[in-house]
């Protein structure tokens, strides 16, 4: 039998996993647990869309590092876990810090500066703003307010969507590498 497949895309509208639990289950039981499918999603999605999961997972107090560690963890699993941590409060923010980090520069993600939040603060100087559907009317007005703020101290932002960073990778990382290369990350 074929699997029903997506209209606009062509792909399989559901695809089933078969793995060996971490953690046995209950038999008829049609839920796994936490630790069974993070397992599953660190088999079956790209790596840091699957380490963003584990970290909101150990973020949200879903699961304990330490239980993880004592589990036998298939290879990929076990990578995922090595890299975790629970820290970030967002994809976005397992996701950029991974992809910018062969810049070697110090990046600090959800840190205030003068008042409010900035998403990524890359070097000493320069801001990454990630904006999502919310920033419009006046969280828009706020977030324009603050930039100019950070600007008048000397800080350089970047502001891109969300839709830049997941699906235009590319445009955000030289919008990155030539504020880098002219110095903006450095304080004067």
């Amino acid at each position: 039998m074929r699997p029903e497949l997506e209209q606009s895309t062509g792909r399989p509208k559901a695809i089933t996993h078969w793995f060996v639990p971490v953690v046995a289950r209950t038999p008829h039981v049609l839920e796994d647990g936490i630790e069974n499918t993070l397992v599953a999603v660190a088999q079956c999605q790209p790596f840091e869309h699957a380490l963003a999961v584990w970290e909101s997972a150990l973020n949200k107090g879903l699961v304990d590092r330490d239980v993880l560690a004592r589990l036998r963890l298939p290879g990929r699993a076990r990578d995922i876990l090595s890299e975790a941590t629970p820290f970030a409060d967002s994809g976005l923010e397992t996701i950029v810090p991974r992809r910018l980090r062969w810049l070697r520069l110090r990046i600090l993600h959800q840190i205030w500066l003068h008042g409010h939040r900035v998403d990524f603060l890359i070097g000493d100087r320069l801001v990454l703003q990630i904006d999502g559907g919310h920033h419009v009317g006046p969280q828009r007005e706020s977030d324009n307010r603050h930039d100019a703020e950070l600007m008048l101290r000397g800080y350089h932002v970047i502001r891109v969507g969300y839709t830049q960073v997941m699906d235009d990778w590319p445009s955000v990382q030289q919008l990155v590498m030539n504020a880098v290369a002219q110095g903006l990350h450095l304080a004067r």
